[in-house]
């Protein structure tokens, strides 16, 4: 017999709402982060400055959880032989993810970075396929992958009109970065849902990120990191990006506990239309670029595809 909490997590109108919301918090993450780097005077070249940026907003977001949680009644100590795993699980999904993806946002527009962002939902599907029995990788699935990763390619098409043919615009410290970004969060994710068997999902979500975001800020301070210009608007952007990451990832970790990873990955395909729409609202990068426009067809080709193969099967 399910709990009444377990149905709700697991109903698949409130699924696809709470997937979507957390969806847009995190687009729009893309442009905040940019806005944060100008208004704290943090250069591209500012690894250590980017790392004090990202371990203030995580450990923020992990305090929020954590006080939370402890206001709700709920153990915030981890059971003796969880604690190594929410660990070990903090410093791979936040400290060494947002390495990565810090760098690479710093090196890559918000509009680019949030669709190569994108594979991480094709690499959730991938392995789901592997590790779940009841979540196999079908031809259906396998041509929505297809289409997303031919979005990734469309986007990097360079010349000057977007027909650069294989010149390809891509760097390992920009775009690259933020692919591995990707894949460190998909395989964390499902990590973290077999942690959170044992667990209460937001307890071990607010260590994960404390965790993480305390390892950033060594990281940060270790390489001589300064963040300057700390004001009303510095300080109220920090605070969104830690409420944004604390509601989002708690969530993503409830929704996950109870739910198949393929099912929920295809949904961050929604990821890069957020950022590119918000991105080109607040930054006021490009947007209706062939080549952007092109790659968010494919992209969401693929999210239809691959959700109505979901469909199909649950039936």
């Amino acid at each position: 017999m399910t709990s009444p909490r377990a149905d709700l997590y697991s109903d698949r109108r409130f699924v696809i709402g709470m997937a979507v919301m957390c969806c847009l918090l995190w687009g729009s993450a893309f442009p905040a982060v940019k806005a944060g780097y100008a208004l704290l005077h943090v250069a591209k070249t500012d690894t250590a400055a980017q790392m004090l940026f990202a371990g203030w907003r995580f450990l923020a977001a992990g305090v929020i959880l954590l006080v939370l949680a402890g206001l709700s009644r709920k153990p915030l100590v981890p059971p003796r032989d969880q604690a190594p795993k929410v660990l070990a699980l903090g410093i791979v999904q936040t400290t060494v993810q947002y390495v990565f993806f810090y760098i690479g946002l710093a090196h890559a527009t918000g509009v680019k970075s949030s669709i190569m962002n994108s594979t991480g939902a094709f690499f959730g599907v991938i392995l789901a396929h592997f590790l779940y029995a009841n979540d196999r990788l079908t031809p259906r699935k396998a041509l929505g992958c297809l289409l997303g990763f031919l979005g990734v390619l469309a986007v990097n098409l360079g010349g000057p009109s977007g027909f650069g043919g294989l010149d390809f615009e891509f760097t390992l410290l920009g775009e690259g970065f933020v692919v591995i970004a990707a894949f460190v969060l998909a395989a964390a994710s499902i990590w973290g849902k077999t942690i959170s068997q044992k667990m209460d999902a937001m307890v071990m979500t607010g260590w994960q990120l404390a965790i993480g975001g305390a390892a950033l800020l060594g990281i940060g301070f270790a390489f001589g990191g300064r963040l300057e210009g700390f004001d009303i608007r510095s300080l109220a952007l920090l605070a969104y990006m830690a409420g944004l990451s604390a509601a989002a990832f708690a969530l993503w970790s409830l929704l996950m506990k109870h739910n198949p990873v393929g099912m929920l990955a295809v949904f961050n395909f929604l990821i890069p239309v957020f950022g590119v729409l918000l991105s080109a609202l607040f930054l006021h990068e490009p947007v209706l670029a062939w080549k952007n426009a092109a790659a968010l067809a494919l992209v969401c080709a693929g999210i239809f595809l691959v959700t109505r193969a979901g469909r199909k099967k649950a039936a």
